[in-house]
């Protein structure tokens, strides 16, 4: 029996291993920006449902107490949500911007309050608006 001996050495040559890395940064540059838009658009997507509930239960707010709420900490002490959702553009449960009338809704309402809310953020949306006109 015959032993074959290899005398070539075993590796990667340093054009191999540019080549995949230059592979894997066009891979990278392509997937960032879309990774960033889709994270994007999720928190757009939070934005809308928690401006949606917290509209929602003012409004439940108001026709059950009839009155509306003075303060966004109203709807806690009510029963109407656990706690006060967070404005995912803000990162912040305190940034809400909260909009009062002074004028009643219902023949039934006693007394005026909260009758809108908006994210705090003045930045802009992916769709050109600000996020504080929603």
């Amino acid at each position: 029996m015959e032993r074959i001996i290899r005398t070539g050495r075993r590796g990667f040559t340093l054009l191999e291993m540019m080549i995949v890395l230059t592979v894997i940064a066009i891979l990278a540059s392509i997937s960032v920006p879309m990774y960033q838009a889709v994270v994007l658009r999720t928190r757009e997507t939070v934005l809308k449902d928690n401006l949606r509930t917290l509209r929602s239960v003012i409004d439940q707010y108001t026709a059950d107490k009839k009155k509306a709420p003075q303060t966004l900490q109203d709807l806690i002490d009510g029963g109407y949500l656990r706690q006060i959702p967070e404005d995912p553009i803000t990162n912040s449960a305190e940034s809400w911007e909260v909009i009062t009338d002074t004028t009643v809704s219902s023949p039934d309402q006693t007394e005026s309050g909260i009758v809108d809310v908006k994210s705090g953020s003045s930045a802009v949306s992916s769709d050109g608006s600000a996020y504080n006109s929603w």
